[in-house]
């Protein structure tokens, strides 16, 4: 996909505008979160050495939408699966985000997640590895000793679940290479979230489509679904990092530009910018210690090139072909609540 105004045309039942006023976590996602919270913490609780644990449940502890154990759910519900018993498998989804943030943080060198301290900066690097490593385990711990699926579903979920973290691993090393690359395409910045954050989107919808009992061609349009809604979310999550404040974001806004990373919306502005308002931002790109103004006044630029709009208009796009994936599916409340998540990812921040 290249540069260039997009025409985007969203058919009556889809209802995905982009608004521009904030979109709260609606009930059932506050519900969900506090199931998954409860499930976490009673296994991941306080045993011995205590720091480990404390550090372990850290980001938990701070809150978080848990959209990725939503979607565990529902996608259950929606094949005729009885949620209740993809509880293990969505808190092992969310666990497994969990391991990813605070290596992720620890990479990335960043100080706060949520508002709290990083787990690194509290505890120190070595027990933000431990923590970080002892989450993966309790992945497959979560799902070996709370459910009750038959042994075939567990093998193909543990699968699943394991294809995603090596697809996160991939997307990662991509991420942090990217800053140092003297060129990164569209093409190249989509395949790196498509592994880093799609993938878990992916298989978490297919996970609970599996446990729900779902056949194939189900769960391959849930996968397809959630492909597609991943993509959309960090495209919307990289606009919420310059366009926010930092008590919303729960972290420095300009992060991303101070960290070198570059996004969609970065590859889309060194397309457009003349050269002495790239200048700028590169002055600010990578430089950790650039000051609040020079971020202001590269965000400015980003927004005057049309850049963040740019990444704005392709997440609405993605999150049209989330839509499009669920409409051959059963016109459960499953599928409105799916749906409505769609809405929230694409609306929330704006």
């Amino acid at each position: 996909m290249t540069g260039g105004p997009r025409t985007l045309i969203y058919p009556a039942e889809s209802n995905l505008p982009m608004s521009h006023r904030s979109m709260e976590p609606f009930g059932e996602l506050d519900e969900t979160a506090s199931r998954i919270d409860e499930f976490i913490l009673r296994l991941v609780g306080e045993r011995e050495p205590r720091v480990l644990y404390e550090a372990a449940s850290h980001i938990i502890r701070a809150g978080g939408k848990r959209l990725r154990p939503y979607l565990v759910l529902k996608s259950c519900e929606l094949v005729g699966g009885d949620p209740n018993a993809a509880l293990p498998f969505a808190a092992a989804v969310e666990i497994l985000h969990t391991f990813t943030l605070i290596h992720d943080d620890i990479m990335d060198n960043d100080e706060l997640r949520r508002g709290v301290p990083t787990v690194h900066v509290k505890w120190g690097i070595p027990i933000g590895l431990a923590a970080g490593d002892l989450l993966f385990a309790k992945v497959y711990e979560a799902i070996l000793r709370g459910s009750s699926a038959p042994p075939e579903t567990l093998l193909r979920c543990m699968e699943r679940l394991t294809d995603a973290a090596i697809s996160i691993c991939e997307g990662q090393v991509l991420d942090i290479s990217y800053p140092s690359a003297v060129e990164v395409s569209e093409e190249d910045y989509l395949r790196m979230i498509g592994l880093k954050t799609a993938a878990l989107f992916r298989a978490s919808a297919e996970v609970g489509a599996m446990v729900g009992g779902g056949e194939g061609g189900m769960v391959g349009l849930l996968g397809e679904y959630a492909h597609n809604l991943g993509l959309a979310f960090q495209l919307v999550d990289d606009c919420i990092g310059l366009t926010s404040d930092e008590k919303s974001l729960g972290k420095p806004v300009g992060s991303d530009l101070r960290e070198g990373k570059k996004t969609l919306i970065i590859i889309h502005a060194s397309k457009m910018a003349p050269p002495e308002e790239m200048e700028v931002i590169r002055g600010v790109l990578g430089n950790r210690n650039a000051p609040r103004d020079e971020i202001e006044r590269a965000v400015k630029i980003l927004e005057r090139l049309g850049s963040i709009d740019y990444a704005h208009r392709l997440a609405l796009e993605y999150a049209e072909r989330a839509r499009r994936a669920l409409a051959p599916l059963p016109r459960t409340d499953a599928r409105e609540e799916l749906l409505r998540l769609t809405r929230f990812v694409v609306e929330r921040g704006a």
